[in-house]
């Protein structure tokens, strides 16, 4: 071996220690290599930070931008009541999601595939009472599994066809590749969702340590093409149940019915008054059409909030909002970001809103907020929301501008409690995010574009549409993994350009293989799979195809059966973070660490050499 091949292997081999110890972070790990790389010539300084502008890294920033938009409007909720059983057990919700990630991900790029599920994974593992990471891993690899079984479903599927035709073989066909891959599915995705998942580390993801705010108390009206019109309250509240809401009142013109009974049926226009977690809440009340009341308006412009007033006496007439100096936005108000949000305040003793309501504080004309529940100790209130009087302790949800929020925090003296994530579902928003998302896979799955262009366009639709508020953009992106990502891609291609990956090939088949053809074919694919753990997949394939077509030469056998066993070594990257996009893209909202991959993984690459290489030497007899 050559001195730069040597140094980088050391690189190499200290960079992975560090990841499996654990004792500092990814991405500083990734960057420290970046810079061995560098330092000794490995790298060139001018290339040093090409990683940023690689497709793979725009690509997966932009999928975490794009799943957000599906979070935000509630699209997730409707694919997942859609496409999922809502009541199913564990192993057939687990099955059912990796099944479908599988059958997506052959006919559209894996990516695309895991950013239109892992929203639907992470809701769906709160129901299952299991963390994030115990669902993710499993989509993943089910993503993973289920490119393997077409031509377009997985690029390194793409990189072979075209080895073959440079040899002058011809491409490979669309279906080519289920001949081996659709078994090494089936029972990889067979695996997962009966044992795999259980083996995966339960982690949780970095930033949810949440608090519990209790119920609150909010409002709810039934518009005239709501399901829930016609059914008693008995069987609504049954309905909702997942979600812990119980009715507590009724109002119905005008008048309020404190514990109404269970029989009453509910019509066109009503008020429902429940106690209720108004996260969970929406999302099941989204199911039937029905609207936070006093959550309408919110997206209703501060300015002209007079004139909207006059002309909802209901609202805000009858309740005295109507003073024109009240109406009167402040001065920069135009300038100001309008992203609609939801915050949660706590009153204190020495607030100023103590003995107010919401009427009394003219909330929408005054400062363009809504008041859409409060969470208070003790009994319940037995008023309308609206006229509620506050008290010290009390929790409010607010909805309206950001920083108008700010305003009124310093105006009133309440405090804000930590950030989580609430959201209340649109359905028309939620038609908008899901149009952009399979508008963008579309455009990847025809060749239109490459994925990251596609990708890019869709957050640039997001933020035209707003489906993503253009400050949660940057949010969005999981930064350390960027930087892990791009700082490492750099160090795979020093991999080829210094010949190191073409040696440990060679290497491990003349030692190991001794010229018996099926120990040959055992090797590459093997080694194929350990190369796509530590290098990106796609340039894996590049590296070993012309090794493959080289060894099927020398030793006179089938080529194909070398080029598919590159193929799915490539498609089976799963002991690390690093080796394909869809593990990189759950990293941080698995919480996982990077020695996390292996212990499902493992067993899952043994799985897949026990299924495949008997499945080659029988579909592609050497």
């Amino acid at each position: 071996m050559t001195a730069p091949q040597i140094t980088l292997f050391a690189i190499l081999g200290a960079t992975l220690s560090l990841f499996l110890w654990g004792k500092f972070r990814h991405d500083v790990v990734a960057l420290a290599a970046l810079m061995a790389c560098v330092i000794t010539g490995l790298v060139p300084a001018d290339t040093a930070f090409a990683g940023f502008a690689h497709p793979a890294v725009i690509t997966v920033a932009c999928v975490l931008i794009l799943s957000r938009g599906l979070q935000n409007t509630g699209a997730v909720d409707w694919l997942a009541r859609a496409v999922l059983p809502s009541e199913a057990s564990r192993l057939t919700s687990m099955t059912a999601l990796v099944a479908l990630a599988a059958v997506l991900s052959g006919f559209m790029n894996n990516v695309g595939a895991l950013a239109l599920l892992m929203p639907i994974a992470i809701r769906l593992s709160g129901r299952l009472d299991l963390t994030p990471g115990q669902m993710l891993m499993p989509l993943a690899f089910g993503t993973i599994l289920g490119g393997m079984t077409t031509l377009v479903g997985t690029p390194p599927n793409l990189i072979v066809s075209g080895f073959r035709a440079e040899a002058g073989l011809g491409p490979f066909g669309m279906f080519d590749y289920a001949r081996v891959g659709v078994a090494v599915a089936v029972i990889g995705v067979a695996f997962i969702a009966l044992l795999g998942w259980r083996i995966v580390p339960a982690r949780k993801p970095m930033g949810t340590a949440g608090f519990d705010t209790g119920t609150y108390l909010t409002e709810v009206r039934v518009p005239e093409k709501s399901k829930a019109v016609g059914l008693t309250l008995r069987n609504f509240e049954r309905e909702i149940e997942k979600s812990g809401a119980q009715i507590i009142g009724l109002v119905r013109n005008d008048v309020r019915m404190n514990a109404p009974h269970g029989g009453r049926r509910i019509l066109a226009q009503d008020v429902l008054v429940l106690e209720a977690d108004v996260q969970e809440l929406a999302e099941a009340l989204s199911a039937f059409g029905i609207k936070l009341e006093e959550g309408e308006s919110a997206s209703a412009p501060a300015e002209g909030k007079a004139e909207a007033a006059a002309q909802e006496p209901d609202k805000a007439g009858a309740e005295g909002d109507q003073t024109p100096d009240d109406a009167v936005e402040p001065p920069d108000s135009a300038d100001r970001d309008e992203d609609i949000v939801l915050r949660e305040f706590a009153v204190l003793p020495g607030a100023t809103i103590v003995g107010q309501s919401a009427t009394d504080l003219r909330l929408r004309t005054r400062y363009g907020l809504n008041l859409l529940a409060v969470s208070r100790e003790g009994q319940p209130p037995r008023t309308r929301l609206r006229t509620l009087k506050l008290k010290s302790g009390d929790l409010l949800m607010m909805q309206g501008p950001a920083e108008i929020m700010a305003d009124f925090m310093n105006e009133t003296g309440c405090v804000p409690l930590g950030e989580r994530d609430l959201r209340l579902p649109d359905t028309r928003m939620a038609i908008i995010a899901g149009a952009i998302m399979l508008g963008t896979i579309a455009i990847v799955t025809l060749g239109l574009l490459p994925a990251s262009v596609a990708f890019a366009l869709g957050v640039l639709a997001s933020m035209l549409l707003r489906t993503v508020p253009p400050r949660q953009v940057y949010t969005a992106i999981d930064w350390p993994v960027i930087v892990l990502l791009a700082a490492l891609i750099p160090v795979a291609g020093a991999m080829q350009t210094t010949g190191a990956a073409d040696v440990l090939a060679r290497f491990l088949v003349d030692t190991i293989a001794r010229g018996n053809a099926v120990a040959a074919l055992a090797v590459i694919l093997i080694t194929t799979m350990f190369l796509s753990d530590v290098m990106n997949n796609a340039a894996t394939a590049a590296v070993l195809s012309p090794i493959a077509l080289g060894i099927a030469a020398s030793l006179k056998v089938n080529p194909d059966s070398f080029l598919m066993a590159v193929a799915i070594g490539a498609s089976c990257a799963f002991l690390t973070p690093i080796g394909h996009q869809n593990n990189t893209l759950i990293l941080g909202p698995g919480g996982f660490r990077f020695g996390d991959y292996w212990k499902l993984g493992l067993p899952l690459e043994v799985i897949v050499v026990a299924v495949s290489l008997p499945l080659l030497l029988i579909v592609w007899p050497l």
